[in-house]
């Protein structure tokens, strides 16, 4: 298993491991409860906030409140419900502090930061064909191509988890540009 990489977890005995790492400072540990916990925080604070900036502020507010006051978690409840409930105080209280929005008079005038209905309907050609293209690479090339752009791990990282030297990695990944380049035409093939 990867040195960055979230090690399992089984419950209550875990959860209150983890705190207790977290509880004398290290950082290690609240990375891997990062890990765990960004995807599903974000989503219910998603759900909640409807707005993508007010969510990253919110969901730091409460991950800082779990490093800070880690002395608090004392497992009587899961550390889910701990984090969760964090995360929903903050939530209500950045609604609250939310100023009413102030009609804008030149709204009409300006011109949008929105993507035109022909650059939209582009970028997702765009991306059909590129995820295409991944999907026809061989499992080892898709996996290196996963790992470095869509999960932002390094070659040390990735050699770890596909248990390979780092050359290895390498040579998979000029592989799979290089396929990727020969099946994409035009531009798509200057991405990659």
């Amino acid at each position: 298993m990867g040195a960055n990489q979230p090690k399992p977890r089984s419950g209550r005995d875990s959860d209150q491991a983890l705190m207790s790492r977290i509880l004398a400072r290290d950082m290690a540990a609240f990375e891997d409860l990062y890990r765990v916990y960004r995807p599903r925080l974000t989503r219910f604070l998603s759900k909640l906030l409807h707005r993508p900036q007010m969510v990253e502020e919110v969901m730091n507010d409460t991950l800082m409140v779990v490093w800070d006051r880690a002395h608090s978690f004392n497992g009587a409840s899961q550390l889910s419900t701990w984090i969760f409930g964090i995360a929903y105080r903050k939530a209500m209280k950045a609604l609250r502090r939310q100023d009413d929005p102030v009609e804008d008079p030149w709204a009409d005038a300006r011109v949008s930061s929105e993507p035109t209905p022909e650059e939209a309907l582009g970028k997702q050609r765009a991306q059909t064909l590129l995820l295409h293209a991944i999907g026809q690479l061989s499992p080892d090339h898709r996996a290196v191509v996963e790992f470095t752009y869509f999960h932002e791990m390094g070659y040390r990282e990735i050699a770890e988890i596909m248990r390979c030297p780092v050359d290895t990695v390498k040579t998979r990944m000029f592989h799979a540009r290089r396929n990727l380049k020969r099946q994409l035409a035009g531009e798509l093939a200057d991405w990659v």
